[in-house]
C-alpha cells in the first residue's frame, strides 16, 4: 500500500516537472506582459492613450488599435488567474499526498476548481469587451434550469460522485469490484469512475455503480488447496506441516502461513487447505507462490500427491466365450 502511494506521488512530481520548455517560457512570457501593462497602465488604458485617440486616418486601422487594451486587460486577468489557481492546486497536491483519502478528495478538488475558474474566465473577458453579463448569467441559470431537466442522468451521476468521495466508499488506488467487473480505481471524476485491470479501462459512470466490493480495506485471504493420496497417513503429513511449514517465507504474506486442515475427500485424494494473509493486489501471486512452495515440501519429504487415473477392464477369456471380468 504505501509503496504505490509512493509511485503515485511520485508520478505527479514527475508531470510537474515534465510541464515542458514551451508551457514554462509561454507562462514567463506572460507573466512579464502583465506585469508591463500595470507598470504602463497610465500609457495604455487612458482615453487619450495612443490605443483610443485614433492616431490614423483610417477608421480600420483605429478600430484595431483600440482593441489592444481589451485584449491586454483579458490577457492580465487570464495569466492572474491561471498563476494563482496553478500555485494553489501545487500547493494542495504536494501537501495532501499523504494518503489514498486525500489522493481522490485532491483530484475532485482539481476538476471542480478547473471548471470553476473555466467558467469564471469566459464571463470575465465577455465583461471586458463590454457584452452584459449580467443579463448573460441570468439567461444561464435559465437556460440550465431547462438542460437540467433533460440531462437527470448527468446531475444523477455528479450527484452520486460527490457522495462516494465525501463518504469514503472507496478511494483512488483501492482494488474493487463493481457490477461484476474488478479493477484498480484509476481516477474518481466529478460524473464516471474509471477502473483498471491487465491493461484495460473500465469507465462507469458515478449513478450506474451498485454493490461495491472494496478489497482493499482488510487484508485478503490467499488460498492454496494441495490434495494427498489416500494412502499417505495423515497424522504424518500433519506433522510434516507441523514442523516444515514455519520454514516456508513468501514474499507479501502478512504473518504466517495457516495450515486449516481437510477441506474435502475428492475423488483421488484427500485435499489440505491451506490460507495467508496478504495485501489484494498481491493475493494472485502469494497463491501462485505457495503452490510452488508447498509442492516442493512434499516433495522433499515424500508426501505424494495423487492424480486422476482411470482404470480400463479388459475381457478375458473363459472356454472359448469371452466375458467380462467385474
Amino acid at each position: 500500500m504505501k509503496k504505490e502511494l509512493k509511485e503515485q506521488t511520485e508520478n505527479v512530481k514527475k508531470k510537474v516537472r515534465n510541464l515542458g520548455p514551451l508551457k514554462i517560457i509561454l507562462l514567463l512570457l506572460l507573466a512579464a506582459g502583465t506585469i508591463c501593462s500595470y507598470v504602463f497602465h497610465d500609457r495604455i488604458f487612458p482615453a487619450d492613450s495612443v490605443f483610443n485617440r485614433g492616431i490614423t486616418d483610417s477608421e480600420f486601422l483605429n478600430g484595431l488599435l483600440a482593441i489592444v487594451p481589451k485584449l491586454i486587460q483579458a490577457v492580465r486577468i487570464i495569466t492572474i488567474v491561471l498563476v494563482i489557481t496553478s500555485i494553489v492546486l501545487a500547493i494542495l497536491n504536494t501537501v495532501f499526498h499523504k494518503n489514498q483519502r486525500q489522493i481522490t478528495v485532491i483530484r475532485l478538488i482539481n476538476n471542480l476548481v478547473k471548471c470553476v475558474v473555466a467558467i469564471a474566465l469566459v464571463i470575465s473577458v465577455l465583461a471586458i469587451w463590454g457584452i452584459d453579463t449580467t443579463a448573460l448569467i441570468t439567461g444561464a441559470g435559465v437556460v440550465t434550469l431547462i438542460v437540467g431537466l433533460g440531462m437527470q442522468s448527468l446531475i444523477s451521476d455528479v450527484v452520486a460522485g460527490l457522495f462516494i468521495v465525501f463518504e469514503n466508499e472507496f478511494n483512488v488506488g483501492d482494488i474493487v469490484t463493481i457490477n461484476g467487473f474488478r479493477g484498480t480505481v484509476v481516477s474518481i471524476g466529478i460524473r464516471t469512475t474509471k477502473l483498471e485491470a491487465l491493461g484495460d479501462i473500465k469507465i462507469i459512470n458515478n449513478s450506474d455503480i451498485r454493490g461495491i466490493l472494496n478489497q482493499t480495506i482488510n487484508p485478503s485471504v490467499a488460498k492454496s488447496l494441495i490434495d494427498i493420496e489416500y494412502g499417505e497417513s495423515l497424522e504424518r503429513v500433519e506433522e510434516i506441516i507441523k514442523t516444515k511449514l514455519p520454514e516456508v517465507k513468501i514474499e507479501g504474506v502478512h504473518g504466517e502461513i495457516c495450515y486449516d486442515g481437510v477441506a474435502t475427500l475428492g475423488a483421488s485424494g484427500v485435499t489440505l487447505q491451506f490460507t495467508a494473509n496478504c495485501y489484494e493486489g498481491d493475493i494472485f501471486s502469494v497463491q501462485r507462490e505457495m503452490n510452488k512452495r508447498l509442492k516442493l515440501m512434499f516433495d522433499e519429504n515424500g508426501v505424494g500427491i495423487p492424480f486422476n487415473q482411470l482404470v480400463v477392464h479388459m475381457p478375458k477369456e473363459e472356454n472359448g466365450n469371452k466375458k467380462k471380468s467385474k
